[in-house]
């Protein structure tokens, strides 16, 4: 069953066409990552997603209301973290919370219970008192956190969560992710950094140029790629010659020398692997070490977009 329903969506800036009849499905409790180069559309169809931008044409269903005839119901079952912090620098935590909080219509004893409850998710209910501007930019990106999830939004959308903020800040944030989607919440997550998508979204859309070019599980995507894997193998003083005999192994679809190292590449490595090890064997060629590398999202992206993630 889909939380959320994108049919046809267009919008155009001037002659500029932001998102090209836009479609999509993302199920309740699942984590849906959006991935696009800069300027693909993404920030646009989440503004769409939230009721901050009108669309052209098109309908957008949440929660199976229309967001154009039941905006407000709509807008109470969204949470929203914005790539810019949306937090108030000189009031404390707790204050900004409860801001927040009041605009979906809590009050008195619930909203008070509620914005500690959110501030102990995002393990700041210590620092409640405190004002976000004495915060690393971490703990200003969990406080935003904080501010989204307050009045319990069936879904949430994240755009970009984690920029600009330390390693430690982005594992918090990304196992913040999981429990609050372990918890029924669903969530569309945005990210410049494809190993976070890969890391923890259950399905993934792939937008360019204002349209979604490819949705589905991670390695659903990856046989998208019709890639070879590559085995490097480091070893010492192999002739040339040799390489003919290596590329005539089964499966290796080409083969070559890079100093100490020999590149072999084959479709499948779980299949022709050990095949490969008794041909390099019977020539005698000593291994000193052997990585694989196996397609991946970002090889995907590349595939299909002609760009990397974060040009």
């Amino acid at each position: 069953m889909s939380i959320v329903k994108v049919k046809n969506l267009i919008k155009r800036f001037g002659q500029n066409l932001a998102v090209d009849n836009l479609s999509l499905c993302i199920d309740k409790g699942e984590i849906f990552g959006l991935v696009g180069p800069n300027g693909a559309g993404k920030s646009t169809t989440i503004k769409m997603l939230v009721g901050l931008l009108k669309p052209d044409s098109g309908e957008i269903l949440i929660d199976d209301k229309n967001i154009a005839t039941h905006a407000m119901h709509v807008k109470k079952r969204i949470g929203l973290v914005p790539q810019d912090l949306a937090i108030y620098e000189n009031i404390s935590a707790i204050e900004n919370v409860k801001y927040f909080g009041s605009l979906y219509g809590l009050y008195g004893r619930a909203l008070e219970d509620l914005s500690e409850e959110a501030l102990e998710f995002v393990g700041l209910l210590d620092r409640k008192r405190e004002k976000p501007k004495r915060f690393s930019g971490g703990m200003k990106r969990r406080l935003n956190i904080a501010c989204s999830i307050v009045h319990k939004p069936k879904l949430i959308i994240m755009d970009e969560p984690t920029v600009g903020i330390d390693t430690q800040s982005r594992n918090y944030i990304l196992e913040s992710v999981k429990d609050l989607n372990s918890k029924g919440t669903g969530i569309v997550y945005t990210s410049h950094y494809m190993e976070e998508v890969e890391a923890i979204c259950d399905c993934i859309g792939i937008i360019d140029m204002g349209k979604l070019i490819a949705v589905g599980g991670k390695e659903e995507l990856k046989m998208l790629l019709d890639s070879d894997e590559t085995i490097t193998i480091e070893t010492r003083d192999i002739p040339e010659s040799t390489l003919n005999l290596i590329r005539q192994a089964e499966g290796v679809t080409s083969a070559s020398i890079s100093g100490s190292h020999i590149l072999i590449h084959t479709l499948d490595v779980q299949r022709y692997l050990q095949g490969i090890l008794n041909t390099l064997n019977q020539m005698e060629i000593k291994i000193v070490d052997i990585s694989i590398k196996k397609p991946n999202l970002e090889d995907v992206f590349l595939s299909l977009t002609g760009r990397k993630l974060r040009d």
